[in-house]
């Protein structure tokens, strides 16, 4: 078995991916990390690591056991923060990490609305990738997340936190900004700026327009809505993206129209399984719900 030092070690070399970089991390000396993997890999009986083109390369078998080492860690760092906590006085933690729209917008109105009236409350709030939210919530470095669907994992505990739909973002003198409405078949017309084929919500996109039976002009692909947006903001065509963003931001000269048929999907709350509940994270959902209803009512 590993001891926790050995772990330690194994871990900040995953992490850094080199002796030097893991000797950095432990403020310790590279020959000290040598050692340290060496009687771990005699201990163990088995390679963690070959040493490819003058770097670390883990081994099949420091894959498999690397998610325990790095759950063992992400909890050790929980307890850590706990314990700052308790020694400076706080009463309360709210450690959260979304995906990078909702980040950016309701998520840090509600944040912010909520600690101003809780001055005891310290806050981390991470803006990530939704399948990043899912690995810190996995791994306990979060004890909420919020992310966009689909959400598979029998680590996690998941509940609906809105729905909302893709729209049309265009300028507001864009032709089609006099419609209250947009038919997705109209959009044959126009320039398109919609998602990169690898990003969760691009299949929901082609569908919808294959199923209007067009071949849409996309003459820009992104990673994020908020790039979608500044680029319809600045003429570059309708944006097919999350819209959510322009209101919460109060972005000018934009206008968002729904589509039709729409085109649906849902934001997800992401919490730790059979992990104890605070308080505070309770509180601040009841608040988050309250703060978007407010919001898109």
């Amino acid at each position: 078995m590993m001891n926790l030092r050995q772990m330690e070690v194994f871990y900040a070399i995953m992490v850094t991916g080199s002796v030097t970089g893991a000797a950095q991390l432990l403020n310790v000396t590279q020959p000290a990390i040598s050692t340290v993997l060496k009687h771990c890999e005699s201990r163990l009986k088995m390679k963690l690591f070959h040493r490819v083109g003058g770097r670390l390369q883990p081994t099949n078998e420091a894959q498999a056991i690397f998610p325990d080492v790095a759950e063992i860690f992400g909890r050790i760092e929980a307890v850590g923060r706990l314990t700052q906590d308790l020694v400076g006085g706080r009463l309360g933690t709210l450690p959260v990490a979304a995906a990078f729209p909702i980040a950016n917008g309701y998520l840090a109105k509600a944040v912010a609305t909520f600690v101003a009236k809780r001055p005891q409350v310290r806050c981390t709030l991470q803006s990530l990738t939704s399948p990043q939210v899912l690995d810190r919530v996995i791994n306990r470095e979060v004890e909420l997340g919020i992310a966009h669907e689909p959400i598979i994992s029998s680590a996690v505990d998941t509940e609906v936190l809105m729905s909302w739909s893709i729209a049309c973002v265009m300028p507001d003198n864009h032709p089609l900004a006099e419609r209250d409405e947009i038919n997705i078949k109209d959009l044959a017309f126009y320039p398109i700026i919609t998602y990169l084929p690898q990003i969760v919500f691009r299949p929901y996109v082609d569908r919808a327009l294959s199923e209007a039976g067009i071949a849409p002009n996309i003459v820009v692909q992104v990673s994020v809505s908020l790039t979608g947006i500044m680029l319809a903001r600045f003429g570059a065509g309708v944006a097919l993206v999350d819209p959510l963003l322009v209101s919460t931001m109060g972005i000018p000269g934009l206008v968002v129209r729904n589509l039709n048929p729409r085109i649906e999907a849902k934001t997800l709350l992401i919490r730790p399984k059979a992990a104890p509940q605070s308080v505070v994270v309770n509180d601040f959902i009841d608040h988050l719900k309250q703060t978007i209803r407010e919001e898109h009512l």
